[in-house]
């Protein structure tokens, strides 16, 4: 391919790609295939010789999106978000066309000064202390990593390898294997599945703490676990809080737990993957009261903040330790302005790594801080909306909200809640997954596409009312799923539809 052909090539995957998402409500939220439906759509074997890029094209919606699940369709209202922009579009693609691998300063400056600067715009925009970001006085500074997951686990090796240190300046004599035998972590019973994987992943055992009737770890259970592992011989290392879980976005009280791991010496991790981009709006930085404790923080601009994945932003408060866990040399990767900006090979756990920087640049060019902060809010009122949706609706049970989540059951209870869940995922059209909350079984609508309006909620309103009618219409109060018979009659149904639509 010549650059006459990736011309016309790459032009035509513009337009291929704005089409797609200016149409993408007519799309099923989700695929309706089954394990290797694609293997017999592809020859078995790799072409002897090249095709033209038109053929390839052409496969797209043949091979490729019959499996995909559209994650920026108004109608995704699983997980949590994942951003997309035309921005964050392009400066991907000029690092694709730039291929830099920018490991240290040397190998690529502008990759990491970029980075360096782009962190700290994006510290002081969430209003993160000062000594955490590149430009203060101090050791801290920011990098931007592939996910959240491993954010938490280069922190927990970080906080190991601290510790190890610390133990051996007191105790020379005692043996390395023995102390990081002894390291145990601890964070809430609500965190995300990552931050136990990290304790696998890092030998540490992941002590998962029950929280308050809000979702919130609170001081006295973490000071109960470590003085439980304490008296059993055991060395409590690392705590991760989260600032807004992934069940129901609730948020750990930052100025009591960070009093306790400074008392303690702990290593303090902060996880605010989904929830951390609305501290770009002043009025939800109190949720963040008490960061001034942690020793590390990172959040997803990829996830909430309109940043293509993969931008993960991790903030250490001093980057001497990090250096320290992760520094590996070797003589081909010296070079002349070591120790004046950083090599970020010593901040990860791989040695290469894209210029990331570009498409946060981008968008944060693009969209400005108010720009920004009108999405955030705009969605965030999508789902106070929705909110109000389900409270004034007599089938339904509000649980809780936060951010752009709401959680809500039906008032049948977690069976008919389960079938609600499994019915719409049956018929394609929305996609929401489910949770416990206070022992109940709820429904997790989120905000999620950047696309989504007012009459995406209303559509998805109604989509859960059709299927809570169906449902109800046919259900006996303990009578297994199988005996069902109508409860209503015809009139009513058509009163419940009714309803439905005006709401």
């Amino acid at each position: 391919m010549d650059s006459d052909q990736f011309r016309e090539f790459g032009k035509a995957m513009v337009d291929y790609i704005a089409d797609y998402l200016d149409n993408i409500r007519n799309r099923k939220v989700l695929p309706s295939v089954n394990p290797g439906y694609l293997q017999p759509t592809i020859p078995q074997e790799a072409p002897q010789t090249g095709e033209n890029w038109k053929s390839i094209m052409e496969d797209i919606e043949r091979v490729i999106m019959p499996g995909v699940t559209h994650w920026h369709s108004p109608n995704f209202h699983a997980y949590c978000p994942t951003a997309n922009s035309y921005p964050g579009i392009v400066g991907e693609m000029l690092s694709a066309g730039i291929g830099c691998v920018g490991f240290s300063w040397m190998s690529s400056p502008a990759c990491t000064e970029l980075e360096v600067a782009m962190m700290n715009w994006l510290g002081k925009l969430i209003g993160l202390p000062e000594e955490f970001l590149n430009c203060s006085n101090g050791s801290g500074g920011g990098i931007i990593q592939g996910s959240a997951s491993e954010s938490t686990f280069i922190a927990l090796l970080t906080a190991k390898e601290r510790m190890v240190r610390n133990i051996k300046n007191v105790h020379p004599q005692l043996d390395e294997g023995l102390i990081k035998a002894k390291l145990v972590a601890y964070t809430s019973d609500q965190a995300n599945s990552s931050v136990e994987k990290a304790g696998m992943l890092g030998s540490m055992p992941m002590r998962l703490l029950p929280t308050d009737q809000n979702g919130c770890l609170r001081k006295e259970t973490l000071e109960e676990a470590i003085s439980n592992d304490k008296n059993a011989g055991l060395i409590p290392c690392y705590v991760v809080a989260t600032l807004g879980t992934t069940g129901t976005c609730a948020f750990d009280n930052l100025e009591e737990l960070g009093p306790v791991c400074r008392r303690e010496k702990l290593w303090l991790h902060i996880d605010a993957a989904y929830a951390g981009s609305a501290f770009v709006c002043p009025e939800y930085r109190y949720l963040m009261r008490g960061v001034e404790y942690a020793d590390s923080f990172d959040f997803n601009p990829h996830k909430w903040m309109m940043v293509n994945s993969d931008c993960s932003a991790m903030w250490v408060r001093n980057s001497r330790h990090i250096v320290e866990a992760f520094n590996v040399d070797r003589i081909y990767l010296h070079h002349e302005h070591e120790g004046v900006a950083p090599d970020y090979r010593h901040w990860q756990i791989s040695l290469g790594r894209r210029f990331r920087a570009l498409k946060l640049w981008f968008v944060l060019r693009s969209y400005g801080v108010e720009g920004i902060q009108k999405h955030i809010r705009s969605q965030i009122e999508l789902a106070r909306y929705f909110e109000k949706l389900v409270k004034d609706d007599s089938r339904f049970e509000f649980a809780c909200s936060s951010m752009g989540l709401v959680c809500f059951r039906m008032k049948a209870g977690d069976r008919l809640t389960q079938t609600l869940v499994d019915k719409l995922t049956q018929r394609k059209n929305i996609y929401v997954i489910p949770c416990y909350f206070q022992g109940n079984y709820v429904v997790r609508f989120v905000v999620c596409s950047r696309l989504t309006e007012i009459r995406d909620i209303d559509y998805g309103w109604s989509e859960i009312c059709e299927v809570a009618s169906e449902i109800l219409n046919g259900y006996i109060p303990g009578k297994p799923n199988g005996e069902l018979v109508s409860l209503v009659t015809v009139s009513n149904m058509s009163k419940r539809r009714e309803n439905c639509i005006e709401h």
